[in-house]
């Protein structure tokens, strides 16, 4: 026979994975994601495609080292993505015209209108988001967010974002109490 829970004691104290900052970002990410997701693939993409074109909107002729950064792919598996757009007339791969080894990717006029439209469509769904979120807690999060990937890029120490005037994980807290 087993003895009853005490619910008191779960509601009191979350368990370590249901508080454990990584799970909430990652959970967030994925449901809020999965929200627009839906809108990309009914535009025809995959979520990759749909990342670089939204890259390419906010600087074409980026090159594939910096799309995988910004898509949160793996070169190769970019390059390859980047192809198959290519095929379907998305986007034009071009020399880099001060190093002929580098490539640019640039947007077509069909790849450029279909990034207008679903960028447009992910800012509404962005808004959409963030006021659902209540106390000022949708102002908020994205600067706290980019605070964490600062203090998070590699060679950023706490020490050299004093000096340079990014704000440091205690400036960030201040400003969020």
């Amino acid at each position: 026979m087993q003895a009853p829970r005490d619910e008191t004691v779960s509601e009191a104290a979350p368990g370590f994975v249901s508080d454990y900052l990584l799970y909430l970002l990652a959970a967030a990410s994925e449901a809020a994601s999965a929200q627009f997701h839906q809108t990309v693939r009914a535009a025809g993409l995959r979520v990759p495609e749909w990342r670089v074109l939204a890259c390419l909107l906010d600087e074409d002729g980026a090159m594939v080292t910096q799309l995988a950064t910004v898509a949160l792919a793996e070169q190769s598996r970019l390059t390859r993505i980047i192809l198959q757009m290519e095929k379907r007339d998305l986007v034009v791969r071009r020399g880099d015209a001060a190093d002929k080894r580098r490539v640019r990717v640039h947007l077509t006029p069909e790849g450029r209108s279909l990034a207008t439209r679903l960028v447009a469509e992910a800012k509404v769904h962005e808004a959409e988001l963030i006021r659902t979120l209540s106390g000022g807690d949708g102002a908020r999060l994205k600067p706290a967010l980019r605070s964490l990937l600062a203090a998070l890029e590699p060679g950023t120490s706490e020490t050299a974002r004093r000096g340079t005037g990014q704000k440091t994980g205690s400036q960030v807290k201040e400003n969020m109490d």
